[in-house]
């Protein structure tokens, strides 16, 4: 009788502040309300980073793109999904949900891949503080305001590599 054997792999969301603490201080003064950051988060499994942004879904080693070093790390758990899975399961989204050109800043970006893939991986969803950061910018007349300009934005934190391969 063969003995099948599980292999557990952790898994950790990393958190990045895009402002470096510039949100702390002026988004009282700017919309009204306090923000203690604008989030940027990406999911650490299997020795690396993999992340949404313009160009699709991206992966790095752990902070090697040029945010550096996350601002937090939480302990999502484990997952016994096995990494050639996950790959099939992101290449899968990289050709449709997830592709460079269905990147919205404010509702389908890097922290709704994050929120996602984290439920797939550990049944678990990331941090609501985290995915009600844009409807709390836009509950706010200068994010009204402010929204046809943030729309625009694509963003991609540079020292990845995409993961779907195919131009968008």
């Amino acid at each position: 009788m063969e003995k099948n054997e599980t292999t557990i792999y952790s898994v950790q969301l990393y958190i990045y502040d895009l402002s470096r603490g510039m949100a702390r201080n002026l988004s009282p003064i700017m919309l009204g309300k306090q923000l203690d950051g604008i989030w940027h988060t990406a999911i650490v499994v299997y020795g690396d980073e993999f992340f949404f942004g313009g160009v699709g879904i991206s992966s790095c080693s752990p902070g090697g793109t040029m945010l550096g070093s996350p601002d937090t790390v939480v302990e999502l758990g484990n997952t016994e999904v096995t990494e050639e899975i996950f790959m099939d399961y992101l290449s899968s989204l990289g050709e449709s949900t997830y592709r460079g050109d269905k990147y919205r800043l404010f509702e389908h970006n890097c922290n709704t891949f994050t929120n996602e893939v984290a439920q797939f991986l550990t049944g678990r969803k990331i941090p609501s503080y985290i995915t009600d950061l844009p409807s709390e910018v836009l509950s706010t007349p200068f994010g009204q305001i402010l929204r046809p300009i943030l729309d625009s934005i694509h963003i991609a934190p540079p020292g990845g590599n995409v993961i779907n391969g195919r131009p968008s």
